[in-house]
């Protein structure tokens, strides 16, 4: 199969579909891998790089849409990537179109085959390819949420573990997943308090089992989220509903009755964030203000960290890279359960339930739309 790996355009994102160890080992499975030029860049590999690894590369990225069978991104399809996909090419990245329509229908125009990272699951019943950006997110997560507490970011001025004398900060974690469970990990090893809320007894027993007394884990109810937010000084959105648009756990008037300076961190953005008063951004302008409040809302956090982000997604995307090259998307989708729970859009239709629904577009069956 021959297989494209354009550069990623959308702002401030500096990961990349496939680094030089990846293009090697599809290579090495007998596949030619297209490398858009300076694609790699900004996480440290170089077009040499590449060509050592046996890409050959590319001027532009249409030359990788109009050569490639299957395209391998990080992000989403620009307007202009969306323009350049064709009938039957395969596309393998993040989506997230639960909040992205005009995506949805550029998608469905093109007759492409597209396969979300996000929503390809395991025998655990985990989410195997987006794990590992939830773990770098919910990590930054803290590390930002600390830096815009800080009085010149519009912070109330608060170290997270405070000092001896002077009470630390308090942090309040909605959703006890993957992310959460990072991000109390980094806030505890802070010092900060935290809380994490959650509607699974049995994952509050877990975290609870994994952190000891140190961590306060409260059972989800809107009285709980609302006495918790209206004190916390940081807030990180952390929920997770797989492929489909993120709850609105706060209010606009939650939001108001948080003291001024407080920080909200909706990690849940790319699926329309779990803040009702959440908006998405660019690490280019990360923050605004509402009601004094500080809202942290960037669609691509682990971009921020993209050398550790690009290795960490292609040490858990290649497998599936080489099953989809090495067998024919369809024939590896068919053997693969859980890669074809991925499919999302397939030659004109949506593939996957939760998307059409909160979208209210036509749903096909994945197993329908491979014949």
């Amino acid at each position: 199969m021959r297989i494209g790996v354009p550069k990623e355009i959308k702002v401030h994102e500096y990961r990349v579909g496939m680094i030089p160890a990846s293009v090697r080992e599809a290579v090495h499975h007998g596949h030619q891998v297209l490398v858009e030029t300076g694609a790699g860049a900004g996480v440290g590999f170089d077009d040499a790089a590449y060509r050592a690894a046996g890409a050959e590369i590319a001027a532009d990225a249409a030359s990788v849409f109009a050569e490639a069978e299957m395209v391998v991104k990080v992000k989403e399809p620009q307007a202009s990537e969306l323009a350049m996909l064709r009938q039957d090419q395969v596309l393998f990245t993040y989506l997230h179109l639960a909040a992205e329509p005009d995506q949805a229908a550029g998608l469905i125009e093109s007759g492409c085959i597209a396969i979300a990272y996000e929503t390809v699951t395991d025998d655990l019943g985990g989410l195997p390819l987006l794990a590992p950006m939830s773990e770098v997110a919910g990590r930054m997560s803290v590390q930002v949420g600390a830096h815009c507490l800080e009085k010149e970011q519009g912070g109330a001025g608060i170290l997270l573990g405070g000092v001896p004398g002077v009470p630390v900060a308090r942090v309040v974690i909605l959703g006890g997943g993957v992310v959460g469970t990072n991000a109390a990990r980094m806030a505890m090893g802070l010092e900060a308090s935290v809380t994490v809320i959650d509607k699974s007894l049995a994952r509050l027993n877990q975290l609870d089992m994994q952190f000891g007394p140190t961590l306060n884990t409260i059972f989800a109810t809107v009285d709980a989220i609302e006495q918790y937010v209206a004190g916390a000084d940081l807030v990180v959105g952390a929920v997770l509903v797989p492929g489909a648009a993120a709850p609105k756990l706060v209010s606009a008037a939650m939001i108001a009755a948080m003291q001024k300076g407080s920080v909200v961190v909706d990690v849940a953005i790319d699926q329309g964030g779990c803040f009702e008063t959440s908006r998405p951004t660019t690490h280019a302008e990360p923050t605004y203000l509402v009601d004094e409040v500080v809202h942290y809302c960037v669609t691509n956090m682990p971009g921020a960290v993209a050398r550790t982000s690009a290795r960490a997604l292609n040490n858990a995307t290649l497998p599936f890279v080489l099953a989809l090259a090495d067998q024919g998307a369809m024939q590896a989708m068919r053997a693969d359960a859980h890669l074809m729970n991925g499919l999302n859009v397939c030659r004109g239709h949506i593939t996957y339930e939760a998307v059409a629904e909160d979208l209210g577009l036509d749903y096909k069956p994945a197993t329908e739309a491979l014949g």
